[in-house]
């Protein structure tokens, strides 16, 4: 009787009940695979495609917290040119993707940049949202591997 109850609720109030599905791990990891690749053909523009288009958007790295998607675009401009001799070619490896609710996720993982003065490694976490236009990057966290001396 009260599974009904809450069924009926449910459509009396147009809410649609969902959770984290294997197809959203997924459509998270596919985010960063198309940024992969944008990054690797110099597409600076298609990479911040993943990043959620607001100010909202939190990204830190190198002890320097960005706030917006402007912000974020002018720091990569500043660092890589935007445009393919500058950003070199970037991989990255997923470690998890934990479901935060049925419309967030935390991504931990590991990157790697080649070919490009700015080569490196380290690690990231970001934080992506279920929106209407796709998933979205609202916080990204990147760290670097302290360099040899």
């Amino acid at each position: 009787m009260r599974v009904w109850a809450l069924l009926a609720l449910l459509a009396a109030c147009g809410g649609t009940v969902h959770k984290f599905e294997r197809s959203d791990r997924a459509a998270v990891e596919g985010v960063l695979e198309r940024q992969r690749l944008a990054w690797n053909r110099g597409d600076l523009d298609a990479y911040m495609d993943g990043y959620l288009r607001s100010s909202e958007l939190v990204f830190t790295s190198g002890a320097r917290i960005r706030r917006g998607w402007d912000e974020t675009m002018a720091a990569y401009k500043a660092r890589y040119g935007g445009d393919r001799a500058g950003m070199g070619t970037l991989s990255f490896e997923v470690i998890s993707v934990q479901p935060v609710g049925a419309d967030g996720a935390v991504v931990l993982g590991k990157w790697r940049l080649e070919g490009t003065p700015q080569a490196g490694g380290g690690v990231f976490s970001v934080v992506m949202e279920r929106r209407p236009e796709g998933w979205k990057v609202v916080h990204d966290h990147t760290s670097a591997e302290e360099q040899a001396k």
